[in-house]
């Protein structure tokens, strides 16, 4: 029997006698970590452990968001902090070789920590374009201002991750840079035109389509659907990030309860499979809003599951790694990017 096509959050370090039961009976695709699932090393990874048993599914995709700076939910006393995206575009404007080497470094340290978890994807790379004005939610997370650069830094986190055994996910495909609000909370529009999305915001995602994930952005994009954000408009996935874009890989939605949705849970869920997303995420571990997703929400089939499959038949075993030398060399170049800055 085929998962349903949803990832879901639970809440908190262990799994409950209700969540264990709407886990076996509702099968999602996979799961979501966040900070109040954390606590240490052996209870994450024994977590990890039950929740793909519950499902009876070894291979289950178990995610994080695990960026650096800002958002990083694994964090001290057991893990590393990590630099935010700005540190290697820093130090890329100094020396481009230098701030893709230290991306890819900060990934695949990243990937060695994850991969001990049993955390097999991470929700990263970014390839949003901030402007000037734009609200501050993306800001430091950003790889730059430059399409071209945004990318090129965007390309050497995800071959990080691979180096260590971990799936990424672009995200917020079309691009969520230009948002004058936090999506957390408010519905952003962005009134810019189509050509000047396609010179900028969407021309850092296209050299990134080949990747086997990506999540949207809850953005109006007024010049393509005035009603709808990317998450729910057919148009924007079809002409944009499959057409336009050419991502072809398993797309899933930003997180159904965050505020930039309007209406129900179950007429978010809806409107996101209608338009077209592979798989509805949902993030907060409120049980009662999991069974409004699952009632809505498709057994994974025809496209949406070759592209699961695909994704998942993307990830490969660690490659040999030595993690004080990485950290080292890591550490060197985040100190010559403060001197340069």
């Amino acid at each position: 029997m085929a998962p349903r096509a949803f990832i879901t959050g639970i809440a908190g370090l262990s799994l409950s006698d209700d969540e264990r039961g709407f886990l076996r009976e509702s099968r999602p695709w996979g799961f979501i970590l966040f900070k109040r699932n954390i606590d240490n090393p052996v209870q994450v990874k024994a977590l990890v452990d039950d929740l793909r048993g519950t499902v009876g599914s070894p291979d289950a995709p178990v995610l994080i968001d695990q960026e650096g700076g800002r958002v990083q939910r694994l964090g001290p006393p057991h893990w590393p902090v990590y630099p935010p995206g700005a540190v290697f575009s820093t130090l890329y404007d100094i020396d481009p070789e230098a701030g893709l080497t230290a991306a890819r470094l900060s990934a695949r340290l990243i990937a060695d920590d994850l991969a001990a978890l049993g955390i097999t994807v991470d929700c990263l790379p970014l390839a949003d374009v901030p402007i000037t004005g734009a609200d501050a939610v993306i800001g430091d997370r950003a790889y730059g201002t430059s399409p071209d650069k945004v990318a090129a830094i965007a390309r050497a986190v995800t071959e990080g991750l691979a180096q260590g055994g971990v799936l990424p996910v672009l995200k917020h495909i079309p691009g969520h840079g230009r948002a004058t609000a936090d999506s957390h909370h408010l519905l952003p529009t962005v009134e810019t035109s189509r050509e000047e999305l396609d010179r900028t915001d969407f021309a850092a995602f296209r050299p990134l389509a080949d990747l086997p994930m990506a999540m949207t952005a809850h953005v109006v994009f007024s010049a393509l659907d005035a009603a709808q954000p990317a998450t729910t408009s057919a148009t924007i996935i079809d002409q944009v990030i499959r057409d336009s874009i050419g991502f072809q890989g398993l797309l899933m939605s930003d997180d159904v309860s965050m505020n930039a949705l309007a209406g129900s849970i179950t007429e978010r869920t809806r409107a996101i499979v209608a338009a077209g997303c592979d798989v509805v995420l949902h993030c907060n571990g409120k049980l009662d809003e999991m069974r409004q997703v699952v009632a809505e929400t498709p057994e994974l089939q025809g496209r949406a599951l070759t592209r699961a499959e695909a994704a998942l038949a993307a990830r490969h075993a660690p490659q040999p790694f030595d993690r004080a030398a990485a950290r080292a060399e890591l550490d060197a170049l985040i100190g010559r990017a403060r001197v340069g800055a």
